[in-house]
């Protein structure tokens, strides 16, 4: 018999192929061969101006076509421009109504207040001079008007004239021309007066609340002629002159009397119509008696 030969050499169970040595060394060479095959990156641009592949990139320089739509976008359109003129136009003409009807429903009142303080005065310290009264001349006041349910007390002038008598508060007589009417003395006679029914003082404005029996009483330098309210004319024409003649039509007067004939305009804030409210004297009492019983209490 032979003796046996040698065995085989057999490799480790698991394992397979060349050696761990060798395969690092084979992974290293592959690793170096893709770092030369692959191309290097692409370096940053510098070109700070060029545009962005996104068109919607916030903070992104604008191009000049996008510059030049944007600035034109940015401009009033004609009718944006007009639009804006009108509306401050419509503001500043509103801004003067507003302060032209103050001046006329509060400031001409102030102003009025004053010169009816004032002429008030005046007379009144004429009257405790004892001067005798002669020819009133437009303007001047001779008397002063109480009716005591609308708490007016106002002065007389001479004339009716709208700057010189009616703008400053007082109440103005007919006394010029064809339009020339009675004083309070005068027997018979009718004492016809006009007065603002509204702005600069407005003393008429509530001649309509008055009522047959109500008391008007006119103080001169030396009585006070007492009237009681008889009739109203809502409305008439301003050419109508007749309604201060010595015997108006419609005021119920029969004849001949002592009158006294308030005019003023109306619808209020117009002066489209008249309205007139007549009276009858009931009563002629001289100062020295002392006030007639409608002004005491």
């Amino acid at each position: 018999m032979s003796a046996p030969g040698p065995l085989p050499a057999q490799e480790p169970q698991g394992l397979s192929g060349p050696g761990r040595a060798e395969r690092r060394r084979a992974a290293k060479g592959r690793g170096r061969q893709r770092s030369r095959s692959a191309p290097p990156p692409a370096a940053p641009s510098r070109d700070r101006t060029a545009p962005s592949r996104d068109p919607g990139a916030p903070g992104r320089p604008l191009t000049r076509v996008e510059a030049r739509r944007a600035a034109k976008a940015a401009k009033d359109s004609p009718a944006v421009i007009a639009s804006r003129a009108l509306g401050e136009l419509f503001i500043t003409f509103g801004v003067l109504m507003l302060l032209f009807v103050t001046y006329q429903l509060w400031w001409t009142n102030v102003r009025a207040g004053q010169e009816v303080d004032r002429e008030t005065d005046k007379i009144q310290e004429a009257w405790a001079k004892g001067r005798e009264p002669g020819t009133f001349e437009p303007g001047q006041g001779f008397a002063i008007m109480h009716i005591p349910k609308l708490d007016v007390v106002v002065p007389v002038a001479a004339s009716i004239d709208k700057e010189k008598v009616l703008d400053r508060g007082m109440v103005g007589h007919y006394s010029e021309g064809k339009l020339k009417t009675a004083l309070p003395s005068d027997k018979p006679g009718n004492f016809a007066v006009a007065g603002h029914r509204n702005t600069h003082g407005e003393p008429f404005r509530y001649i309509n609340r008055l009522k047959p029996g109500d008391p008007i009483v006119v103080e001169t330098h030396n009585a006070y002629y007492t009237y009681e309210m008889a009739s109203i004319l809502p409305q008439t024409s301003p050419s109508n002159v007749q309604v201060i003649g010595p015997v108006p039509p419609g005021s119920g007067f029969t004849g001949p009397g002592r009158y006294i004939t308030l005019t003023t305009c109306t619808p209020e804030f117009t002066s489209t119509y008249r309205m007139i409210v007549w009276g009858k004297m009931v009563e002629e009492r001289p100062r020295s008696k002392g006030r007639p019983d409608a002004l005491v209490g």
